[in-house]
């Protein structure tokens, strides 16, 4: 019995459970229809990459080949911005594509995972850096809910864009070969969507989180020593360092430069109808690729620092509390300023059931 068309016996009413069920396996067939349909298109695209392109742009003579390069062409073979000069076939366009491939791509990843490779001998070699003397068992509150909602979502937002970014640049040599055209094309332009809207999004949360920190990482002379020093690797004393260490703000600072750079390069690219001519938008594709490559490869070391790489680091960011001896040890100057406000364990447990998680009052000024 056909179990779309199964109907009643003549007379007796249709149960309404049995009227949902018979939509429920219509629908479920409906949808096995349109899922074959999109299978089927996309068999059809892997076993014929080059049709759409034959059929889009059909055979040209030698004749008009010579035409686009020269400039001797109509508007068919023109670019179609607004006020463009430039011809299909044009000197910049391949300056930018040999800058691209041939620079910026392959030096970038030699960036992020030469980077990633340093780091895991780094750790190998010297390992994590753990507390020299033991946890007191009291707090001080270091980052509050706001600033560390603030702290995480920007964080995610930067993963994602530089995951996105790097398969926008290196995903058609890796993802392609992998999965076929069909796969590919999906995987880039939902990438493509996904970079492009969450970009702004990111630009201004970095922004707001820059002018929230900027107090803490104005420069001080103990910065330069702490460079020297190397945060305290070379030589068997402490270095001294305030509510932000010479690392943190050189990051911070890196961010407020290279990253606001990115940032605005990005939004070149993500709105193209402002007038602006294709050697802005090859320019702007440039800077964008080399400041978030180098900005990727930087990060990868804050995140080690921030999370294995130095015991108890990670706590102040989790919980919005460090112990009093990490403070000690690697805030010196700051746990100076707030050490009277210390806070046993109960009383930050207290304190989180209460809802409370007030800035510190002392102020930062080293």
């Amino acid at each position: 019995m056909n179990l779309l068309t199964a109907q009643a016996p003549a007379g007796v009413p249709r149960s309404g459970k049995g009227l949902a069920l018979g939509m429920w396996r219509f629908m479920l067939v409906a949808f096995a229809l349109v899922l074959s349909l999109g299978v089927a298109q996309m068999a059809v695209a892997q076993a014929d990459p080059d049709r759409e392109m034959t059929t889009a742009a059909p055979g040209i003579t030698a004749d008009q080949w010579r035409q686009v390069r020269s400039g001797e062409t109509g508007p068919n073979y023109r670019d179609s911005r607004h006020d463009s000069n430039y011809s299909l076939i044009n000197a910049s366009g391949e300056t930018w594509r040999e800058i691209r491939n041939r620079w910026v791509s392959p030096f970038g990843l030699i960036a992020v995972f030469g980077m990633a490779a340093l780091i895991a001998l780094f750790y190998f070699i010297v390992g994590r850096k753990y507390l020299e003397e033991p946890r007191t068992g009291r707090k001080l509150l270091r980052w509050t809910l706001v600033k560390r909602a603030l702290h995480w979502t920007v964080a995610t937002l930067f993963i994602v864009l530089a995951l996105t970014g790097m398969t926008l640049l290196f995903g058609k040599f890796v993802f392609r070969p992998l999965f076929g055209d069909g796969v590919w094309a999906w995987m880039i332009a939902a990438t493509k969507v996904l970079h492009n809207y969450l970009g702004p999004i990111f630009g201004v949360l970095l922004i707001i989180m820059l002018v929230s920190l900027i107090k803490d990482n104005i420069p001080k002379k103990h910065d330069l020593v702490w460079f020297k020093k190397g945060g305290g690797m070379l030589g068997k004393k402490h270095v001294d360092a305030g509510f932000a260490n010479g690392g943190e703000k050189a990051w911070y600072w890196l961010l407020a430069t290279v990253g606001v750079l990115v940032i605005a390069s990005g939004l070149v690219l993500d709105f193209p109808n402002f007038n602006q001519g294709r050697d802005t938008m090859q320019w702007a594709n440039v800077i964008h690729a080399v400041g978030a490559l180098g900005l990727t490869a930087i990060s990868l070391g804050h995140i080690y620092i921030g999370t294995l790489g130095t015991e108890g680091a990670l706590e102040g960011m989790t919980t919005g509390y460090v112990d009093e001896t990490w403070a000690k040890e690697h805030h010196n100057l700051w746990y100076d300023e707030v050490k009277d406000q210390t806070l046993s364990e109960q009383e930050v447990a207290d304190r989180k059931a209460s809802g409370g998680s007030r800035e510190p009052s002392a102020p930062r000024t080293s």
